[in-house]
């Protein structure tokens, strides 16, 4: 496989550390995971192929045949067409594959429309200040209107905008415990060749898809100061914690731990 050059743009200006959006910090690890080095810019949601973050610039030959290509599922699997990725599912069961692509759903398709809610609903100010800090505090306060009315459209319509608080925060702690279940099954029939003291979703020695995508809800969880629910309900699960220190040790050694600077809050 040849060595593309890779930049993600992750919509925050922080460096070696990671960054409140789950999908941003999925596709770091779906990078480090493939052995694939990178680099991070700010970027913005506008900026992108598809108007989210985030999103990559791709070059195989040089900086003149430079694509940007969006979505963190399209990013992986045109990463793995192109021959630059191996493809992490590949080895896996039809029965495998089937549940790697179920905890994804649950992760990208349930979970994130939870935590959305709590983090522009629920502690809108400081998810307002934290994802437009580069703007001057007039405009930040226009595009910060603008971007909790689209966000209560989206959740009113997709379903969760419908429910009350308290029937929210009774999902979210449910879609965690399954992942807790499911983490805690896989600690025990852990695959022999896994590097020491780790373990991943579906129990084998190697990362899958769904790793990926656990990985960065765990992560950026536990970073987002606009998510403290979301933050206690997973420090309160110690298979899962084991889980991403341990991906955090071994992929990402060079990032600030969430603890670091924490220590009221472990």
């Amino acid at each position: 496989m040849s060595s593309p050059s890779i930049t993600i743009f992750r919509g925050f200006p922080a460096t070696a550390a990671y960054v409140w959006s789950p999908f941003a910090c999925k596709l770091e690890a779906r990078l480090r995971f493939a052995g694939l080095a990178y680099k991070v810019e700010q970027g913005a949601p506008p900026k992108g192929p598809r108007g989210k973050i985030p999103y990559i610039a791709l070059s195989k030959n040089g900086e003149s045949d430079t694509e940007m290509v969006s979505d963190t599922t399209m990013i992986s699997e045109k990463l793995v067409e192109d021959g630059l990725a191996e493809d992490l599912n590949a080895r896996l069961t039809p029965v495998e594959k089937a549940t790697d692509a179920a905890v994804r759903a649950l992760l990208e398709e349930k979970l994130y429309f939870y935590q959305t809610y709590e983090r522009w609903e629920q502690n809108y100010y400081t998810m307002r200040d934290k994802a437009l800090s580069a703007l001057p505090f007039p405009l930040k306060v226009l595009i910060g209107q603008i971007s909790y009315r689209k966000m209560s459209s989206t959740l009113y319509g997709q379903g969760t905008g419908r429910l009350t608080a308290p029937e929210i925060t009774k999902l979210k702690t449910e879609v965690w415990s399954h992942i807790d279940a499911l983490l805690t099954a896989s600690s025990r029939k852990r695959g022999s060749g896994a590097p020491e003291g780790m373990f991943f979703v579906l129990g084998g020695s190697r990362p899958t898809e769904a790793d990926s995508s656990l990985f960065g809800f765990v992560a950026s969880g536990l970073v987002c100061d606009a998510a403290p629910e979301t933050r206690k309900i997973v420090r309160s699960l110690p298979t899962v914690m084991d889980y991403a220190d341990a991906i955090h040790r071994h992929y990402f050694p060079d990032y600030e731990h969430w603890d670091d600077g924490n220590e009221g809050e472990k």
